[in-house]
């Protein structure tokens, strides 16, 4: 059973990490303190992957990137902190373009013998909003398996390979690891689970891939919402438009379709458009109709920052994305208020 529900703000779990869970969390984090981050384990690339191979660290970059987008921006200690956290030494240098964050999460999971710990101990230095937990505390590597059946392996391969072809087939983990009990709890107990925005294949997806997150997913009575990119990625989302998107999140969530897509319909600068054209990338084609195959609902906007770069206007999403949890969360409060997981609107 879910716990009684005895706030008004909504619970919300945000699933994903680096840049687009980010931009979510700092708009949520005004609108309601209960928000929970799970962030994707299976970062190889920059300092990050330097410390997994040399140290044998988790991933921590997506962690410190949710971290510090739940920080007290109006404390200035905090904020000192916060661009301290985000800053990084050259590539030249010794330190090999390390981030100075990963490398006090490096510390401060040695001393805790854990990454769980490292993050207690930081929450109340940034004077968090919300939480921040792993979505497994077990390591694998990401591969991908492409449509000629060659696979590629690592997150930073995949993200870095740079070409169309062959496509994406699927991704996996080159073994099982069991979901943080935490983030399934959290999943369990929202108003609403976001997924994305954010790369689908490297930050959105490999979270679905946890043993038990399916799982949760298909029974919790949470909304699902989907918060679609603003644009397309060249090596894994080239030619995608939304319902594509969506199609790929569906396809692990065991049986269970979205009850949101959330999709913007902003034109994008010429300017924007050339920059990021030189990147192989171009606006996702909202493509309303198709995408109903996938979700129950579809919500368009206007939500973009304009750029470069370009991304989700923080405030925006998150009075999209609180609204629909809040309307959830009033719903189920009409309940008794024993409310068993899974139970349908």
């Amino acid at each position: 059973m879910a716990g009684i529900l005895t706030n008004s703000e909504p619970r919300i779990v945000a699933i994903g990490g680096g840049s687009g869970t980010s931009v979510l969390l700092r708009g949520l984090k005004a609108l309601t303190p209960h928000l929970t981050a799970i962030v994707t384990m299976f970062d190889s690339g920059g300092s990050s992957g330097i410390l997994r191979r040399e140290f044998g660290y988790p991933p921590l970059g997506d962690i410190r990137q949710c971290l510090l987008a739940l920080a007290d921006d109006s404390d200035p200690g905090t904020a000192a902190l916060r661009t301290a956290f985000d800053f990084r030494f050259s590539s030249s240098s010794s330190l090999n373009g390390h981030s100075l964050g990963n490398l006090v999460l490096a510390a401060l999971t040695s001393i805790n013998h854990g990454v769980e710990g490292a993050i207690t101990e930081l929450a109340p230095l940034l004077r968090m909003t919300g939480r921040v937990t792993p979505v497994t505390l077990e390591n694998a590597d990401l591969c991908a398996e492409l449509a000629d059946g060659s696979i590629i392996r690592s997150e930073s391969a995949i993200d870095l390979r740079g070409t169309e072809t062959p496509a994406i087939r699927r991704v996996f983990l080159d073994r099982h690891v069991r979901a943080n009990p935490v983030a399934i709890d959290a999943i369990l107990d929202a108003d609403a689970v976001v997924l994305g925005p954010g790369d689908l294949y490297t930050s959105i997806v490999p979270n679905l891939l946890a043993d038990g997150v399916p799982e949760a997913l298909s029974k919790t009575g949470a909304r699902l919402i989907y918060v679609c990119n603003l644009m397309t990625k060249r090596g894994e989302t080239g030619d995608y438009d939304a319902a594509d998107f969506a199609q790929a999140i569906v396809k692990h969530l065991d049986g269970r379709k979205l009850d949101y897509a959330i999709v913007n319909t902003e034109s994008v600068p010429d300017r924007v458009l050339r920059a990021y054209a030189r990147e192989g990338a171009q606006p996702v084609d909202p493509d309303g109709e198709r995408l109903l195959e996938f979700t129950r609902n579809v919500v368009h906007g206007q939500l973009t920052n304009l750029g470069p770069p370009l991304r989700h206007d923080s405030t925006k999403l998150a009075e999209i994305v609180a609204g629909l949890a809040a309307a959830h969360h009033e719903h189920e409060a009409e309940r008794p208020t024993a409310v068993l997981h899974g139970a349908s609107d």
